[in-house]
């Protein structure tokens, strides 16, 4: 989401960072994975993941379950950023390339639609500075609730 007035392109990128701060403090399972939020902004998150000896499934190639959850994670991070409670409604992934032990996975999450209670978030997976390893589209609505209670929303 592009704002030409600065100070509210301020205002918005505050809330988005005060929401990422809250989620990541809640979030447990992004954490347990070794995932770093590198980024946050209105309709937008990267982050990394370490991939580990116990993330490889048997062709020792990192399970595609977990570039998933990375995938999911920024989405997550992403259509939360108005610090409006919103959840999946439908997501989908195509794996490219193979992530191997000792590579850092990069998860970008980028806003493409957002109108009424629904969004549409493209989540790219590299391996960081370097090839693509899977596309991720996430559909998105909009719950009840503030991901931080009262504090404003903004969109």
């Amino acid at each position: 989401m592009t704002d030409t007035n600065p100070a509210s392109a301020a205002d918005a990128q505050a809330l988005a960072d005060a929401v990422g701060k809250a989620m990541w403090e809640r979030d447990n399972a992004t954490q347990a994975l070794g995932m770093t939020l590198v980024r946050i902004a209105p309709g937008e998150a990267t982050i990394t993941m370490p991939v580990r000896s116990d993330m490889v499934n048997g062709h020792h190639i990192c399970h595609g379950g977990l570039i998933f959850t990375l995938a999911d994670s920024a989405f997550a991070y992403a259509c939360n950023s108005y610090n409006q409670n919103t959840v999946a409604s439908a997501c989908n992934i195509d794996f490219l390339a193979p992530a191997r032990v000792g590579d850092v996975l990069e998860a970008t999450a980028i806003e493409r639609s957002a109108a009424g209670r629904t969004g549409v978030y493209d989540i790219a997976v590299r391996i960081q500075g370097g090839k693509q390893v899977a596309l991720f589209r996430g559909k998105s609505y909009r719950i009840s609730g503030e991901v931080i209670a009262g504090l404003a929303a903004e969109k």
